[in-house]
């Protein structure tokens, strides 16, 4: 205990106008959260008294970060505003570091009503890098809707924020410390616990650790080549796939967390984890993944840098479920996917006679599925996967299902892929990423693109590209009730639906840092002929992204040549 109970003090400010939080929170250049005055500390003050005073007093909350710059001065102020405004315990990893996965895990764990991740996920760190403050809410998932309008409302509008400035805590020192606070009868707690422990337990509950470590020991060992990208699961492979499965400690690369990730954006993709994948190429390993900030998004390479599309793994997970415990255990409710990801999923759930979900982007849209028994599975294209055991997609967990059907099945990670595929025919998928467009122009590309596919002659239209001919079969701006409480998402973005099922999207992007707008395009085309499978996705997608650069005109309205990324 403190000698002398530590102040509350209330700070004069003035409101931002630019608050409002996005699919992932609110992201920002990490020189605005550290550079404008109150800038945080507004933000914080937002999302606390977003929380009705009778729920916040005395209640608990938890608190990580994928370790990133700016990230242990952030949960400085956290903790110094948790206590002045009334909350009772918080729970913060060891030095700060908390996965997301292993934040929702804990949150459900321990019945917190919610918890605060300091990540802007694949984004590079650094003082020149982007900083992001997401809330997670009592089921463990990121804030619905309401939420979010709850948190920019207060932040619209605030004159003052309460902060304890005389409290410090030391971040290294696991266990538990009480503070005496002024006019406050209980004593403010900080725990200080391991990071990965409590979401390790919850693994071992999920998968035969067993079988998975037969797979990575022994004469007839699986190589595995893991890339951290020197985020935050650098801790969590070293001591779950390394120390309790036996994979070689030389198995796991840049494990150590850093604040500027290496100097490298920490994304999964074949752009940015090019020494995963070079080493991948080598054929010395037949398993490699690498995850970004964060935790929450994974990419899986097999031997020879074998790719498997983030469509395809949800797709093939959900075929083989029965290869993890805990779903032979508690069955298969359900799958869902966003709108924007293949509908590779959707056979599986045809076959084995599921219901499908399909949603916007956001995972916070699977949490109301997920809480009323409807989903066990869901799925996003840009890297992220997740069942009901939490409420956020889940990296090292979709890895250890992955080694799960590889374990069962005894087949190498292109042999699954490419019997999926000869059962469920291939969906050729890519998506083209427009980054740091002028947000005008790109607001006023996708209103005119709405236009032109909302008119009535539109939907008789057909595109001849080369020997193809793709005739129009429903053209929409996607838009969303949820099953559960009724609640509508429109603007979801906007999509063509050839007859042939082919399809091309298009979608404004809701997580950059605040350094423009971002478009992405999306293009499919479902292919059942196994002859056809060994086709190249760019060459089979060309004519219906030749289609989408056509009646967008992205390019032209741009000033572009081509797209930042594709995948």
């Amino acid at each position: 205990m403190e000698t002398s109970p530590i102040p509350v003090v209330t700070v004069q400010t003035a409101p931002f106008d630019d608050q409002r939080p996005g699919t992932n929170g609110l992201r920002r250049k990490t020189a605005v959260f550290e550079g404008k005055r109150n800038y945080l500390q507004n933000y914080i003050q937002s999302v606390l008294s977003s929380i009705d005073l009778r729920d916040r007093q005395g209640c608990t909350m938890v608190v990580g970060s994928d370790g990133r710059y700016f990230s242990r001065a952030a949960i400085e102020v956290i903790v110094q505003m948790a206590a002045a405004n009334g909350i009772g315990r918080l729970v913060i990893g060891h030095n700060g570091l908390l996965s997301t996965p292993a934040v929702s895990c804990i949150i459900r764990k321990i019945k917190a009503i919610g918890g605060i991740i300091l990540t802007a996920s694949h984004n590079p760190g650094g003082p020149s890098g982007d900083f992001g403050v997401k809330f997670n809410v009592a089921n463990g998932g990121p804030s619905p809707d309401t939420v979010m309008e709850r948190i920019y409302q207060v932040s619209r509008t605030l004159e003052e924020y309460a902060i304890c400035p005389d409290l410090r805590i030391d971040l290294s020192r696991l266990g538990r410390h009480d503070f005496d606070l002024e006019n406050k009868f209980k004593p403010f707690r900080v725990e200080i616990v391991d990071s990965v422990e409590v979401y390790l337990q919850l693994l071992r509950n999920i998968f035969d650790f067993n079988s998975i470590k037969s797979l990575l020991t022994g004469p007839n060992q699986l190589k595995l080549h893991i890339d951290a990208m020197n985020g935050v699961m650098g801790p969590y492979v070293r001591r779950i796939l390394c120390d309790e499965l036996g994979a070689p400690a030389n198995s796991a690369v840049n494990c150590v967390p850093l604040e500027d990730f290496g100097g490298r954006p920490p994304e999964p993709s074949l752009t940015y984890a090019t020494s995963l994948v070079d080493a991948m190429k080598g054929g010395d390993f037949g398993f490699g993944a690498a995850f970004d900030a964060d935790g929450d998004r994974y990419m899986i390479l097999g031997e020879n840098g074998f790719f498997v599309n983030p469509s395809d793994s949800v797709a093939i997970m959900a075929a083989n479920l029965s290869t993890v415990p805990y779903f032979r255990q508690l069955g298969v409710k359900g799958f869902a996917r966003s709108m924007a990801t293949s509908t590779a999923i959707d056979r599986v759930a045809k076959a084995l006679k599921l219901a499908l979900y399909e949603t916007p982007t956001g995972w916070r849209y699977f949490g109301n599925l997920m809480d009323s028994g409807r989903c066990s599975l869901c799925g996003e294209e840009s890297f992220g996967t997740g069942s009901d055991h939490i409420r956020e997609k889940d990296g090292l967990w979709s890895v250890l299902v992955w080694l799960s059907i590889m374990a069962a099945r005894k087949q190498g990670v292109e042999h699954i892929v490419r019997d999926h595929w000869a059962k469920f025919g291939r969906n050729y998928f890519c998506r083209f990423d427009y980054e740091g467009l002028d947000p005008r122009a790109a607001f006023y590309l996708m209103r005119d693109l709405e236009a032109v596919i909302s008119d009535k002659a539109f939907t008789s239209q057909k595109f001849a590209v080369g020997d193809h001919v793709y005739s129009v079969e429903k053209a929409d701006n996607f838009e969303y009730i949820d099953p559960v409480d009724g609640t509508v998402a429109r603007n979801q973005g906007l999509r063509i639906i050839f007859s042939d099922a082919s399809r091309v999207v298009f979608r404004m992007s809701g997580s950059g840092g605040g350094m423009g707008a971002t478009i992405r395009v999306y293009a499919e085309s479902f292919e059942r002929d196994p002859e056809r499978h060994n086709r190249e996705t760019q060459v089979v997608l060309g004519p219906l992204i030749a289609i989408a650069l056509k009646i967008s005109n992205i390019h032209e309205r741009t000033g572009r040549r081509g797209p930042n990324i594709i995948t």
